[in-house]
């Protein structure tokens, strides 16, 4: 019953109309500068920028004494190319997107790569704004995930998703993506158990922006069973896009090659973040 209260929640949210979630947010100053970027930057010629977080970290796991078999470097790359202006239909615009994730054993002998996630689509992104201000977006993504390996070590998927983020003040902000998987490798029939079919979060800024700190749940099958992801990161310079990064993970299927095995996990390094939002997953 939770779950479904929650995924509820999050479905009312996304498809909610603007002059309703248009009340959440009071008028600043601030926010009319952050709505007026977004304008400007969605109708300057198509381009490259970054998708979800870029970062590259080191870690290991929790509660059991580090060795070279349960530490690692995690890193992701992830870009997104807009293909349009904001010139369809709602003013909303049409973008490829790929991201690559990395679990990388650099302790154990010869730096062998455990796994490689590879993750494009194709998104369909629309604008909210509510009496000159930005309110948040809503997208339905086409895409495939992978990591490129035959045979038993095979791992495979794709998803039709409906993500979105909403300011609830000028420094935080609520988001959430649900989705249908389509499962269509045979070595990994029961992913959607542990990669589930929503998640749910939250991101608050802080201190002239320079400190963020969010946290996501992934349902995964089970009673009260998630995957979480809590980060926090500091901006270096509140004019660079470099900030220091620490990132908790507990749950399974953090990579795709073991994706039934579940671990928790804390790492550290840095991450570029993309101008305006971040998905998590």
């Amino acid at each position: 019953m939770i779950p479904f209260l929650i995924l509820t929640f999050a479905v009312l949210l996304f498809m909610a109309p603007p002059r309703c979630l248009g009340q959440i947010l009071p008028m600043s100053p601030a926010l009319i500068s952050l709505t007026d970027s977004i304008r400007s930057e969605l109708h300057r010629p198509v381009c490259f920028g970054l998708f979800k977080d870029n970062y590259i970290t080191i870690g290991t796991t929790l509660f059991e004494k580090p060795s070279q078999y349960n530490s690692d470097t995690k890193f992701q790359i992830s870009v997104s190319f807009r293909l349009t202006k904001a010139t369809l239909p709602w003013d909303s615009y049409l973008s490829l997107t790929y991201t690559q994730l990395a679990f990388w054993n650099v302790y154990q002998k010869s730096l062998p790569m455990r796994d490689i996630n590879f993750n494009p689509g194709i998104a369909w992104t629309k604008p909210w704004y509510y009496h000159n201000r930005y309110i948040g977006t809503t997208s339905l993504i086409l895409e495939h995930e992978s990591n490129g390996r035959d045979g038993e070590a095979s791992r495979s998927w794709n998803r039709i998703s409906l993500s979105g983020n909403v300011y609830v003040t000028e420094d935080l902000r609520i988001f959430g993506k649900i989705w249908i998987p389509i499962v269509d490798s045979k070595y990994n029939r029961d992913l959607a158990e542990y990669k589930g079919l929503f998640y749910i979060g939250a991101e608050l800024q802080a201190i002239d922006d320079r400190l963020t700190v969010g946290l996501t749940l992934e349902k995964r099958k089970g009673f009260r069973q998630f995957n979480t992801i809590a980060e926090i990161s500091w901006r270096v310079h509140k004019k660079a896009n470099m900030s220091l990064f620490a990132q908790f993970y507990n749950g399974c299927a953090e990579g795709l090659i073991d994706y039934q095995h579940h671990n928790t996990m804390f790492r550290a390094g840095i991450v570029f973040k993309p101008k305006f939002f971040s998905p998590r997953i």
